[in-house]
């Protein structure tokens, strides 16, 4: 079953955030990952987001999505991105009804 990394922030540095999606775009596709959404201004109608910027990558399983997230290559400029933003992330199934 698909799932999804969903990334949704505010960056705070666009120099050091710059750094991190040079580094994180090449990592993608060793784990055939589609990028479905990319949008810098993503207007909220729930709620209170952290910020304007969401980011939707799409995998062909949660354990490919978590293999990815955990590679030496990712972790390598994953904490560029943390540093750069305040937000949020999780991996979510494309269907699951819990049970």
């Amino acid at each position: 079953m698909a799932a999804y990394f969903i990334a949704q922030y505010v960056v705070n540095n666009p120099e050091l955030y710059a750094e991190y999606s040079a580094g994180a775009g090449p990592t993608l596709a060793k784990y055939g990952a589609e990028l479905v959404a990319f949008d810098v201004a993503a207007e909220p109608v729930e709620g209170t987001a952290p910020g304007p910027q969401t980011v939707i990558i799409k995998f062909e399983d949660t354990e490919k999505a978590k293999a990815w997230y955990n590679s030496e290559d990712y972790q390598a400029v994953v904490g560029k991105r943390l540093a750069a933003t305040e937000g949020f992330s999780v991996i979510s199934q494309s269907m699951n009804v819990g049970g």
